[in-house]
């Protein structure tokens, strides 16, 4: 059954021609009451093109969604859980030396993405450039980031699909350290707190372990110490061609 249907603008792009995989998982997951919705992405999602949430037939299984074009799935939505408790929050001290540090600025593979290319401008990508505070330990990296305006919703809070975008990409440069392409598989998100635009945060992600081309991270968001959301993120490596 049809449910409503959901367009990614083209602002919200992270690899050339296709959709951020954070922000089309939270346009989604919008449309769940779940808990910790778990959101799989099985090919890019295209961008400027309605494309159908669906709740599927009676003997799928319970609380699922689909998101589908006119050639079929692109992401599903399903029950999920984080499995692990949020970490402290870095301190605005680490989250300043992640910046300065982030490996986007030297070499992006999607210099366009909304959420950590460095092509965007102030109001239009959300910027957050994640790097190693600790330039030994380069799986744990740390940003500070404030909202703007644009990504606003009800009563001045930022709307949750930008929280889970904001979880995307620092979980990429966590587990990529080195810059090997990968694309964002399946995020989970589970959100805690609503986030007022133009309050400080920092974002922290890690990583947490590999099977063969698949990496997982963990991602938080934080704004005065406190956790707002969480994510945990799986990441495909790109073969590379032949």
């Amino acid at each position: 059954m049809k449910l409503a249907e959901l367009t990614i603008a083209s602002r919200f792009r992270g690899p050339t021609g296709s959709g951020n995989g954070g922000y089309v998982a939270g346009a989604l997951a919008a449309f769940s009451a779940l808990e910790s919705p778990a959101v799989r992405l099985l090919r890019p999602p295209p961008l400027d093109v309605p494309l159908d949430v669906v709740v599927p037939e009676v003997d799928a299984v319970a609380d699922t969604l689909e998101l589908r074009d006119a050639a079929g799935m692109v992401a599903m939505l399903s029950d999920g859980t984080l499995g692990f408790l949020p970490p402290p929050a870095p301190s605005a001290d680490e989250a300043s030396a992640g910046r300065t540090r982030y490996a986007g600025s030297r070499s992006h593979p999607f210099p366009g993405c909304f959420v950590c290319g460095p092509e965007r401008d102030a109001g239009d990508g959300l910027r957050i450039y994640a790097g190693p505070p600790d330039p030994a330990d380069p799986h744990r990296v740390s940003a500070p980031w404030v909202p703007d305006e644009s990504l606003a919703g009800t009563r001045g809070r930022v709307r949750p699909e930008f929280l889970w975008a904001a979880l995307d990409c620092p979980g990429y440069f966590a587990v990529a350290p080195d810059g090997r392409t990968m694309l964002l598989g399946a995020l989970t998100v589970r959100l805690y707190a609503p986030l007022d635009v133009g309050r400080p945060c920092v974002i922290a992600g890690w990583r947490i372990g590999a099977t063969g081309r698949r990496h997982q991270a963990g991602t938080a968001l934080y704004a005065d110490g406190e956790c707002v959301a969480a994510g945990l993120a799986t990441w495909v490596e790109v073969r590379p061609p032949g």
